[in-house]
């Protein structure tokens, strides 16, 4: 069995999903779709159709120029194509490696604090396609956000608690609609990764984890900046990383993410089982 990983949503946490895919034993990263390495061979092995402030709303998409869903969706069904092709030349069998394939999702946090509310029916599309090992993650804790707390204020243990409780409540939501998906759509095995509680407990009690800083970030004056903006010779970046649970405004540093990625790690077993 070719077993591959398509990252389908970016949004802030999908380096963690890297790093939890190295701890399942990839030794490669599927390539970006739109890239010049995405072609032949390197296909069998997956493929990253991820946007950056991309989203599960199209409107959030357009504001920040990413690649919508929709269109992931499109280069997805042009993905499955170009498998087939590629899968007879090389002797694989193209049904096994889309039915076969991990699928991660991750988006909500751009709807949410760059937009508004999202739609969760995405899983259904997927579905469709050929999709049956999902795994999506939950709403991070959006209110312990630097650029959420710099944007809404904090209250609750530095965090913004109007914030996190709309998470809090997306995410039972999201469960919610998990569960009639499994029951409803046949050989569906969908895993839903709990990201808020593991980063709440990086952001509010930091020093248990060996970090010294989670209010504010690392890059630039890790009170709002983000992407672009963001690099080590941005004015006032930090030289020790390490010590940060965020890199910038929305997103945790490596060593936040190596510890997420620990915590996804036994719930994500049973897409490859």
């Amino acid at each position: 069995m070719v077993l591959e990983v398509i990252v389908v949503v970016k949004a802030q946490l999908v380096p963690s999903m890297f790093i939890f895919a190295e701890n399942l034993g990839f030794t490669s990263y599927p390539q970006a779709y739109l890239s010049k390495k995405a072609k032949g061979r390197n296909l069998l092995i997956g493929a990253n159709f991820a946007s950056a402030a991309s989203a599960y709303y199209d409107g959030t998409a357009k504001l920040y120029s990413a690649i919508s869903l929709p269109q992931q969706l499109e280069h997805y069904k042009d993905y499955i194509n170009r498998i087939q092709e590629i899968a007879t030349s090389n002797n694989a069998n193209a049904t096994s490696i889309i039915s076969d394939g991990i699928y991660v999702v991750s988006a909500g946090s751009s709807d949410f604090i760059q937009n508004y509310y999202i739609n969760p029916l995405l899983y259904k599309n997927l579905y469709s396609l050929g999709a049956r090992r999902i795994g999506v993650t939950t709403l991070p804790p959006l209110g312990c956000l630097p650029a959420a707390i710099t944007v809404a204020g904090p209250h609750e243990g530095g965090c913004s608690e109007s914030l996190n409780n709309d998470a809090i409540s997306f995410n039972s939501k999201l469960n919610a609609t998990s569960q009639d998906l499994k029951r409803n759509l046949v050989g569906l095995n969908l895993v839903v990764f709990d990201i808020y509680q593991p980063l709440y407990d990086l952001a509010t009690r930091p020093s248990e984890f060996g970090f010294a800083e989670a209010r504010r970030a690392c890059c630039g004056t890790g009170l709002l900046e983000t992407s672009i903006l963001c690099n080590p010779k941005s004015v006032g970046t930090c030289t020790n990383a390490t010590e940060y649970v965020f890199w910038d405004g929305f997103h945790p540093t490596e060593a936040a993410n190596k510890i997420l990625s620990d915590n996804l790690l036994l719930s994500g077993i049973s897409l490859i089982s």
